[in-house]
């Protein structure tokens, strides 16, 4: 996790990475590509802003734009339609943006606005979600595949055996695949004692909420729920359970150990309070501080190389030739929910 006093005052280049090897962040001559004149406005599109992650990184976008030196518009809102998402790309290339940072809905969907933004010479960086094809200058996420391995890892050695449900993400994005695949790979390879359940709720409160109440009605004998999105999932899991009277606090002998991902203040609100165990930090400040970034470089003409970074990161190449930076994102649990460096722990202060 990037720690608040780096990004407080993070220095304005990656010229401190790991070279000859190892990778670099230098850039590739500092000329103007196709799409990379200097300076003007940046649109920035939000896949959804009914839960808490996003509105927190809604939140950090204009901080960390004036931090980085980059001039957006104000942010755009696709309200979870894939649909939408590229009718929003499109106004803002005819707003004559110079660059654009989009968290997109849909992997596959995305592409279309790839394919507008590349047409019109406007370079993009992708949040939190990678598209499955197409023309982008950095996708700026975590790894994903870590999240379900997290979660699986603790509540495999929390439970043993019994029953484990995962309130699943939209299948459409790559990081509901990645989480869904990487949790039930993990439990079969390592944990062959534990049956996995499935809710594929596509981030929406109201599917993961009438699934789990159907899931709980038919097994009362589960021990472990793993929700992809707390953002989205924590209040109507929390609810589903005390409405079935099996909402037991850590360390009540009927308690259903939970790992959440997103790392929003609400949860670390529930693991304090023994409702749920343990969530995967999605780093709502750094995704809107690096998509900036790299945007700006992008802008300027700058590429990169795949290697480690000097902000605890890694850039990796994808099978599909797009390049991703993934940023840290640490398991919460009681043990460490108060570490200031949390973001979560670090809203609205």
């Amino acid at each position: 996790m990037i720690r608040t006093k780096i990004l407080a005052g993070a220095a304005a280049t990656l010229s401190a990475v790991l070279l000859a090897g190892c990778g670099s962040t230098s850039d590739s001559g500092g000329g103007t590509q196709a799409g990379g004149a200097k300076g003007g406005k940046v649109g920035v599109g939000l896949p959804l802003l009914t839960s808490p992650f996003w509105q927190s990184y809604n939140n950090y976008v204009p901080q960390m734009a004036k931090q980085e030196g980059v001039d957006i518009l104000p942010t755009v809102n696709s309200n979870s339609d894939p649909t939408q998402q590229i009718t929003d790309i499109n106004n803002l290339l005819n707003q004559n943006v110079r660059g654009l940072v989009i968290a997109p809905l849909d992997s596959a969907a995305i592409v279309a606005g790839l394919n507008q933004a590349e047409r019109k010479g406007v370079p993009v960086v992708a949040v939190d979600v990678a598209p499955d094809k197409g023309k982008v200058a950095m996708v700026v996420r975590a790894n994903n595949m870590a999240y379900g391995e997290k979660a699986c890892k603790y509540l495999g050695d929390k439970i043993k055996s019994g029953k484990v449900v995962q309130i699943q993400g939209d299948l459409a994005s790559v990081n509901g695949r990645d989480r869904s695949t990487a949790f039930r790979s993990c439990m079969k390879s390592n944990y062959p004692q534990i049956k996995v359940l499935e809710i594929p709720a596509e981030w929406k409160a109201e599917k993961a909420a009438s699934g789990l109440d159907s899931l709980l009605n038919a097994n009362q004998d589960l021990k472990g729920i793993y929700m992809q999105a707390g953002g989205v999932y924590l209040a109507p899991t929390l609810q589903a359970l005390k409405s079935k009277n099996m909402l037991f606090k850590a360390g009540d002998p009927k308690h259903i150990s939970i790992v959440s991902n997103d790392g929003i203040p609400q949860e670390f609100d529930a693991i304090r309070k023994g409702e749920i165990d343990a969530t995967v930090s999605q780093p709502a400040d750094a995704y809107a501080k690096w998509g900036l970034y790299y945007i700006k470089a992008a802008m300027e003409g700058k590429t990169f190389q795949p290697g480690k970074t000097d902000h605890g990161s890694e850039i990796v190449k994808l099978p599909s030739g797009i390049l991703e930076d993934q940023l840290p994102a640490p398991l919460v649990t009681k043990e460490n929910v108060d570490d200031k460096s949390l973001w979560g722990n670090t809203v609205g202060k």
